[in-house]
């Protein structure tokens, strides 16, 4: 009777490690799948050259001190365009109010955020003028900068390098996505090649 009893607790705590044990396999299994289904998702953004999960749409529409309004912006402030741009969901296709017209160059970007992670890739758009310290514009592909713009987290003083440049005017606007949502106001940037005219 005592040796059945002996017997049957011996069971009892084998299963229970066997159990525990699958239980940890599981675990430990789970959260390697769910990182690389998040890993391939993100590397798929990247590839298409922006990965904005992490982006404020909206902005306080401060501008930097020394950027130049546009004399004669194809889409003047308080006017309506298209936004004919997929940086994120449910831009492409929205009717945007120009809220601000600058004359400026434009760059895409590579960096890895601050905060870590992936680099992103031909981020669109980072203006000279939030470039620390950026000198004499345009800068060449390949220059490497330091960045002084909080459209995404992790961007604000991240090193990064220019991969193209555009001489070009910029606008600051408004809108609502076309998926729906509250409005974004201040939205940075669109360039004027994203723009078509209201029809």
């Amino acid at each position: 009777m005592k040796g059945n009893k002996i017997l049957w607790g011996l069971v009892s705590i084998l299963t229970m490690f066997i159990l525990a044990a699958c239980a940890g396999e599981t675990e430990e299994t789970n959260p390697e799948e769910n990182t690389g289904t998040e890993t391939e998702s993100d590397s798929n953004e990247d590839m298409e050259g922006m990965d904005h999960s992490e982006m404020d749409m909206s902005s306080s529409g401060e501008i930097p001190e020394d950027l130049i309004e546009a004399e004669n912006p194809t889409y003047e402030v308080g006017s309506q365009a298209i936004i004919q741009s997929d940086h994120m969901e449910g831009m492409d296709g929205a009717e945007a109010t120009i809220v601000g017209a600058y004359d400026t160059t434009v760059y895409t970007v590579t960096y890895t955020p601050t905060t870590g992670g992936e680099p992103v890739e031909n981020h669109k758009w980072v203006i000279h003028e939030e470039l620390e310290d950026g000198g004499e514009a345009p800068l060449e592909p390949g220059t490497e900068v330091t960045l002084n713009a909080d459209h995404m987290e992790g961007m604000d003083g991240a090193t990064a390098e220019i991969d193209s440049a555009e001489e070009t005017i910029v606008y600051m606007v408004d809108f609502v996505p076309t998926t729906g949502g509250e409005e974004v106001t201040n939205h940075k940037w669109v360039t004027e090649s994203e723009l078509s005219p209201v029809e």
